[in-house]
């Protein structure tokens, strides 16, 4: 981390160039904890109203100070999240975000990015999340993820470790990113087609399908698992794929994904997760 100590500097720009120039780090810290650009946008912007509010003269590190105020912005904003998302409308599943060329992500390391990463990041507590996040995606010490979430640093170590686990625990090896977008395109094809024999062969048999329409598309509210299952809902909604509809193909928490358009305004993405047994 670097350390500014020209107070006259701050004191000229209202610190502005000091907040820009982190506001990356701030947005990737604030996505992975919530899983959402919105509601990270929103505590990105709780920190430049606490950092206008600060004695900037004493701060000593404005991009620790800044890094920790996000932090634990986001820590309280997860608290409230976790009750809402349990009253949400069908499955919550993390916003996408483009990872192809934004810059708020591309600076730092795709950890805790993947769409299953976020997901299994939910079922942490906050705190948790907090310590992953900062210990994975950007290389925070133990010492100062205990000074971020005001804890101790063995506290902090034991964090990460059974957070690790969980990750771990929730994962399979996954399918080079090439395959990913092979098994992504031939899902979408077969959809579109309605070709139930296709659509089988690419699912693992343990294989679940989620959608998250907010309640203002109609789509499946409760997952839909196992191969047979999920099979025979994609041969009979794949339609919406179909007639007037066009595939972009775009890059999503550092994943192909399939932005799916029907005269030119967008209707849906598509993406999946994959390993050696098939999309699951």
């Amino acid at each position: 981390m670097a350390t500014i100590s020209s107070v006259e500097t701050l004191a000229n720009d209202d610190g502005v160039s000091v907040f820009e120039s982190v506001r990356p780090r701030l947005f990737g810290i604030a996505y992975r904890m919530l899983g959402s650009a919105a509601e990270a946008e929103d505590i990105v912007q709780d920190a430049w109203l606490r950092w206008q509010g600060t004695d900037r003269s004493v701060v000593v590190d404005p991009p620790a100070f800044l890094a920790t105020a996000t932090t634990r912005l986001a820590i309280t904003f997860a608290q409230s999240a976790r009750s809402r998302r349990e009253t949400y409308i069908g499955p919550w599943l993390p916003e996408p975000i483009d990872t192809s060329g934004d810059p708020r992500l591309g600076a730092e390391k795709a950890e805790a990015l993947e769409f299953a990463v976020l997901l299994l990041l939910e079922k942490l507590s906050p705190t948790e999340r907090a310590a992953y996040v900062l210990r994975e995606a950007f290389d925070y010490s133990y010492d100062q993820i205990a000074h971020t979430i005001r804890s101790t640093e063995s506290n902090a170590r034991q964090l990460v470790t059974r957070a690790r686990k969980h990750i771990s625990d929730g994962r399979r090896k996954a399918v080079s990113s090439s395959q990913q977008k092979r098994l992504l395109n031939a899902f979408i094809v077969a959809s579109q087609k309605g070709d139930l024999p296709a659509l089988e062969k690419l699912f693992a048999s343990d294989v679940v399908s989620y959608a998250d329409g907010g309640g203002a598309v109609h789509v499946a509210r409760l997952p839909v698992s196992g191969r047979d299952r999920v099979a025979n809902y994609f041969a009979s909604v794949g339609s919406f794929m179909g007639v007037g509809v066009t595939i972009e193909w775009i890059e999503t928490n550092g994943q192909a994904g399939a932005l799916v358009l029907r005269n030119g305004a967008a209707i849906g993405l598509a993406t999946i997760e994959a390993s050696e047994e098939g999309i699951f």
